[in-house]
């Protein structure tokens, strides 16, 4: 299992690739174009590497891991 990425670092992420059109699914040149702009290293390279992952899971079209529930698949006892 992977390590946890704070709100922070997914919301900057989220914001960069809207804002800023040049980032690509490789860690390296995501963490290029970041150093332009950020100068603390340990949080460059978490939001690089988020970005390529987000642009990876793009890429493939793949869907989060979370499973939504539909209304007739709830058990009884869960339902009020």
């Amino acid at each position: 299992m992977g390590r946890i990425k704070s709100k922070m670092i997914k919301r900057a992420a989220k914001q960069l690739i809207e804002k800023d059109k040049r980032f690509i699914d490789k860690f390296e040149n995501n963490k290029k174009v970041l150093a332009e702009s950020m100068p603390s290293k340990p949080i460059r390279n978490k939001i690089a590497g988020y970005i390529a992952r987000l642009k990876r899971m793009e890429q493939t079209k793949k869907e989060p891991k979370i499973k939504i529930i539909q209304e007739e698949e709830v058990p009884q006892y869960m339902q009020y």
